[in-house]
């Protein structure tokens, strides 16, 4: 075997080790975003041109994200996010319509006072995706309702759907459940807390 061809069958060694090498990280990349994004990575793969453009957009939501200067609630806060959870759940018996919207603000609230942006909401979403990615189909599906409320167009079953979504986020939000879980032998059953913890 000449020197030429012990060259060439060293570099075609060479190419495909480094292939496989970008193959394998391709792949340690790929399972660490669907690790951290979970269903939103399927979402955002689907709405993208390709695979990699959906996790392009994935990494510069890392990258957006690890610019955001995030607080965690003191005690305090997290009593006062909770007590307000509790009474907005008390109100819905009487008036669904206005408790969603004030879940709506109530949420928006508590993701500001977290450090997340409010403004857009597809901005909003893209940067609580990073951390909070298997609660935001609870939240999309809140805010959704929560808009065809706004133009009459949500009966009150979907209404209390919004509530138990927006609790979803809510609850992630907050770091524990904003109410207690209760036995049955403790409520009475027509107890208003029954209506959004279904």
């Amino acid at each position: 075997m000449s020197s030429t061809q012990v060259i060439v069958i060293v570099l075609v060694v060479l190419v495909i080790v480094a292939a496989l090498a970008v193959a394998v990280r391709s792949v340690a990349r790929r399972r660490a975003l669907r690790s951290r994004f979970g269903p939103e990575y399927d979402r955002v793969v689907a709405e993208q041109d390709s695979r990699s453009a959906a996790e392009r957009e994935l990494r510069d939501r890392e990258r957006r994200h690890a610019e955001l200067t995030l607080t965690p609630l003191d005690p305090e806060s997290r009593a006062r996010y909770a007590a307000a959870w509790e009474e907005l759940q008390v109100r819905f018996i009487d008036s669904p319509g206005e408790t969603v919207g004030d879940a709506d603000e109530l949420v928006t609230r508590l993701i500001e006072e977290r450090g997340y942006p409010t403004g857009d909401f597809s901005d909003q979403i893209a940067h609580l995706s990073v951390e909070h990615a298997r609660t935001l189909t609870n939240y999309r599906d809140a805010h959704e309702i929560h808009l065809r409320n706004s133009r009459g167009e949500a009966s009150t079953e979907e209404l209390r759907q919004a509530v138990v979504h927006y609790r979803a986020l809510f609850a992630d939000l907050l770091g524990e459940e904003p109410v207690a879980q209760h036995t049955p032998e403790q409520r009475h059953p027509d107890s208003p807390h029954d209506a959004t913890s279904r």
